[in-house]
């Protein structure tokens, strides 16, 4: 490691290096992400195995990129003679001229549209009287308690988002104030939970109280 002396497994250094050269799938690459945000040892292993590999990058010359603008201003604009696009360059040509203006409305259209505000999920004990609700906005989630009382003196509520077949990832601590992460909508199948931990968090990266609060990510109807 460099300037630290941190200890991780095979498995941990392994998966940290899988992440860096970008083999993870993608529900992997989420939950490293969210990792490398609530640990920062992790993080460190992850930035040493960028700084091992940013060499491989000396081999290969920048590539400029192409002036499109013309070839976008012939899209939209094809009956202006002052912005014909010469033909004959063939099909590929076309094509990128026509990903590129797709890629300009969406931009635009992006700037415009505010982001799809969507309920994600609900933590609710049977009877209703302690409630968490999480929102989509944009690529932020946001967690609101809506019924109930924060922990008591000297504990915490902290939420996990936990991957199938994968340990809990810590997304923060729940109080009075909403908790905002960011973090995009998790797949189908990912659950939340909220467990009992002492104040400040839990001490191991991992829940050590009790589960009070479960509710698994369904897909869009």
């Amino acid at each position: 490691m460099t300037g630290t002396d941190l200890h991780f497994d095979d498995d941990e250094d392994a998966l940290a290096a899988e992440y860096v050269l970008g083999v993870l799938d993608l529900p992997d690459r989420l939950a490293v992400e969210a990792r490398i945000k609530a640990d920062p040892d992790f993080a460190q292993c992850v930035t040493d195995w960028e700084n091992r590999l940013a060499d491989l990058n000396d081999d290969f010359a920048e590539s400029p990129a192409p002036n499109l603008l013309p070839r976008i201003e012939a899209r939209l604009f094809p009956g202006s003679p002052a912005r014909k696009v010469k033909e004959g360059r063939g099909r590929w040509s076309w094509l990128a001229g026509a990903v590129a203006a797709s890629v300009l409305i969406l931009a635009v259209v992006a700037t415009l549209t505010p982001p799809r505000v969507g309920l994600v999920a609900t933590l609710a004990t049977a009877d209703a009287r302690l409630s968490y609700e999480v929102r989509s906005f944009g690529s932020t989630l946001q967690v609101t308690r809506v019924a109930g009382l924060p922990a008591v003196q000297g504990q915490v509520h902290e939420l996990w988002l936990i991957a199938p077949d994968a340990a809990p990832v810590s997304l923060g601590l729940l109080q009075d104030q909403v908790l905002s992460v960011s973090y995009p909508v998790p797949p189908a199948g990912w659950t939340f939970a909220v467990s009992i931990e002492p104040e400040g968090g839990s001490p191991t990266g991992q829940p050590t109280g009790p589960v009070i609060l479960t509710a698994v990510v369904a897909g869009e109807a």
